[in-house]
């Protein structure tokens, strides 16, 4: 019997090496290099002879084709019935795409897709094989959710070998495979959930994909710090990433696009976790503006941008005396170090000291502000909540600030002042350079290009 090969490769960045090594060389992390056993060559030259494939995006044939001559209609999208999910996927579902949606336990994952599937199954030839659930876990949700189950196949395996065999002689329009960690192909010695396992899983079932034209959904595990689990290649396989996040004490479920090749990245879709399942929110910035009639210190409202759309979300800020040696900098949907960074500039150059301060700063709504425009109502909150001064409530603010101390645009900021003007603001400080000529009817907008003006403006 023939000594099995193994490799390592690194479960963070997917690099291979010839033997271990504590650190991996590409990526820098340590202990991510694990070992792998490789499939023998004559067992993969029988799997793709088998399924009579050959290529791995899916071309009928090797031809060389001169760019000019390919076909550039776009391929047609079809709905996916929930319009926040389309959103996020840049407009639909595009025939031959692989999709990948991760989340915390709980999160649902698995709600969603069930939804999807059991509106599209009526529809078109619809596919969901289940590796984790029992078929009567699913039937018993569906029920609880009032879907329509006629028409939805389903399947419970885990050999990625059966599945395809399945879906072959089915040939549905949309396939789901819940997860991606338990299935596994039976020429690959190690156990599902590997890094091999989930390697070639995934892209057995994307070749299959891209080759008949189905559109493939997976279903993938998060780690402890919210990343997709699994070596980083399965996210260069695959055509879209999706993350689904939640925390346990909100009811409310945000969808963000972390890679799309078909649409807009950090794109962002906000549902509700009800007892009938995940139903989409029309208007997200109403949920994330729900605040007190009382103005309060500390509290103030801006505009960030979420793929194609603005969105209004609510930034607070607490400075109290510090009885530490080191003052505390806690921020929650926002970057420490950013934090203290903009920090140094309001002492800089707003005069305005809190070296001795402990600082908190806290995004409404568990919203995660991944862009720069936030900078400006960061710290003119924080500026609010040391001054023991209440913000109107018809102000919003948005802007980046720099290292010495000016204002700078952000993009999309026209949008953006008449989103908050359709919400009943009056007021908005923004970038100079971010200030429309035309006037709007019923909104004040402060242009600034310092931080010191925009104190002043206060």
């Amino acid at each position: 019997m023939a000594k099995a090969k193994t490799g390592f490769v690194c479960i963070d960045c997917g690099a291979d090496y010839q033997k271990w090594q504590g650190q991996c060389s590409q990526c820098g992390q340590w202990n991510t290099v694990q070992e792998v056993r490789l499939a023998p060559a004559n067992s993969r030259k029988t799997a793709n002879s088998s399924s009579g494939r050959s290529g791995y995006a899916g071309a009928a044939d090797g031809q060389i084709q001169d760019l000019s001559e390919v076909n550039l209609q776009e391929l047609p999208r079809f709905s996916s019935t929930i319009s926040e999910f389309d959103r996020v996927l840049g407009g639909g579902m595009v025939p031959g795409s692989a999709i990948l949606i991760g989340g915390h336990p709980g999160a649902g994952k698995s709600t969603l897709l069930l939804q999807v599937l059991c509106q599209l199954s009526q529809q078109m030839p619809a596919l969901y094989i289940t590796g984790e659930e029992s078929l009567q876990q699913v039937a018993m949700r569906a029920q609880r959710l009032n879907l329509p189950v006629q028409g939805l196949k389903m399947l419970p395996e885990t050999s990625v070998e059966a599945i395809l065999n399945t879906a072959e002689q089915m040939k549905p329009k949309i396939l789901v495979v819940d997860s991606i960690q338990v299935v596994h192909l039976d020429d690959i010695q190690s156990a599902p959930g590997s890094v091999s396992q989930v390697r070639e899983c995934a892209a057995a079932l994307t070749r299959f994909a891209k080759q008949t034209g189905t559109v493939l959904l997976l279903v993938g595990h998060v780690t402890k710090d919210g990343s997709l689990a699994g070596p980083k290649v399965l996210e260069h396989m695959i055509d879209a990433s999706l993350l689904l996040e939640g925390s346990e004490d909100s009811r409310f479920r945000t969808l963000r696009g972390q890679k799309n090749r078909f649409g807009a990245v950090n794109e962002l879709g906000v549902f509700a976790m009800l007892e009938n399942g995940l139903k989409e929110v029309k208007n997200p910035s109403s949920i994330f503006l729900s605040r007190e009639e009382e103005e309060a210190p500390g509290s103030v409202v801006m505009v960030i941008w979420e793929g194609t759309r603005p969105l209004l979300v609510e930034i607070q800020a607490l400075v109290d005396e510090s009885h530490m040696a080191n003052p505390r900098r806690i921020s929650v949907g926002l970057d420490t170090n950013r934090m203290a960074m903009l920090l140094a500039v309001l002492n800089k150059h707003g005069g305005l000291f809190t070296g001795d301060q402990d600082v908190f700063v806290n995004v409404v709504g568990g919203v995660k502000v991944l862009e720069t425009s936030a900078d400006l109502a960061l710290l003119l909150a924080v500026v609010s909540s040391l001054r023991n001064q209440p913000l109107p409530h018809d102000l919003v603010i948005f802007g980046e600030v720099g290292l010495s101390g000016e204002i700078r645009p952000v993009p999309s900021g026209q949008e953006r002042i008449r989103e908050a003007a359709k919400h009943g603001f009056k007021r908005a400080i923004v970038p100079r350079a971010n200030k429309p000529k035309a006037a709007i009817e019923g909104m004040e907008v402060i242009g600034v290009t310092k931080l010191s003006e925009a104190l002043e403006a206060l």
